[in-house]
């Protein structure tokens, strides 16, 4: 029985992923690959820091839920999925094959994606919008080795959870979210993009880089983040009418969409 025939596999237009971060070891592998098992789309972006470059250049791990993930994507290209890759910060190598294809994936820098319903949004990692990465790389790496710290404890808190029968909690998505000037970068992060996506004419942007998945229209245009797999375990659906869903993966059986506390874009949201 072929995928498109399971009642456990959800098909859409357009899937997006982003900040994966495979190589380091708060990689949420395991859970994306029963994501990816559960998910079909005709097209699929990956829309940068696929690869931790950063991380495996000081430290190599590369576990076989890893390379799991990359022969599925793979899979799926061969199978028929148009697979778009933009590179991030973490994963910049990639930046020298833009333009490029391998395995069936193609590489871009940005790209305009046209909905179902005929909205043009922007495509794009968005750390070329982060002042930080951008003018003060010291910095950055400073904020990653801080990042990664806070990621170890966070293993172990999930560890405690699992035990109990809870599901999987974010420490550095909670504390990310309690500190103000994060809350204030986050917010100009976002109009960034969004006077980005207006500047090239599009209707929205989607974007990821901040590990913050969201989706609305508070700075005049669409704003979508499609979150990561190292904190939130999320990623962005178009169905095939060109609305928008924002999905959370756990390890519970009964799984929803996180449609219910952050809005559906529609096509008068993203104008």
């Amino acid at each position: 029985m072929g995928s498109e025939d399971d009642p456990n596999v959800r098909k859409f237009r357009t899937l997006f992923l982003s900040d994966i971060h495979l190589g380091t070891r708060g990689c949420q592998a395991e859970l994306l690959l029963d994501f990816l098992r559960h998910h079909e789309s005709d097209k699929l972006f990956l829309v940068g820091d696929i690869i931790d470059g950063w991380r495996l250049k000081k430290t190599w791990y590369w576990p076989q839920a890893h390379n799991d993930v990359v022969q599925k994507l793979l899979r799926k290209g061969r199978k028929g999925t148009e697979i778009v890759y933009l590179p991030g910060n973490h994963d910049e190598f990639l930046r020298d094959y833009v333009g490029t294809h391998f395995g069936g994936v193609e590489v871009v820098d940005s790209v305009i994606h046209t909905t179902a319903d005929g909205r043009r949004l922007l495509i794009i990692h968005g750390d070329q919008f982060d002042v930080v990465v951008r003018h003060a790389k010291w910095l950055a790496f400073l904020g990653d080795w801080a990042y990664v710290t806070t990621l170890a404890a966070n293993t172990w808190v999930n560890v405690v959870r699992r035990k109990l029968g809870l599901t999987y909690w974010s420490l550095s998505a909670w504390a990310k979210l309690k500190v103000k000037n994060a809350v204030s970068f986050i917010g100009q992060f976002e109009q960034a993009l969004a006077t980005e996506a207006k500047r090239r004419g599009a209707d929205g942007v989607v974007c990821g880089h901040i590990h913050h998945a969201t989706m609305h229209d508070m700075h005049g245009t669409q704003y979508i983040n499609t979150g990561d797999w190292v904190e939130s375990c999320t990623a962005i659906g178009e169905r095939f009418d060109g609305t928008f869903e924002l999905i959370r993966w756990t390890r519970l059986a009964d799984r929803e969409p996180a449609g219910s506390d952050i809005p559906t874009p529609s096509r008068s949201q993203a104008a």
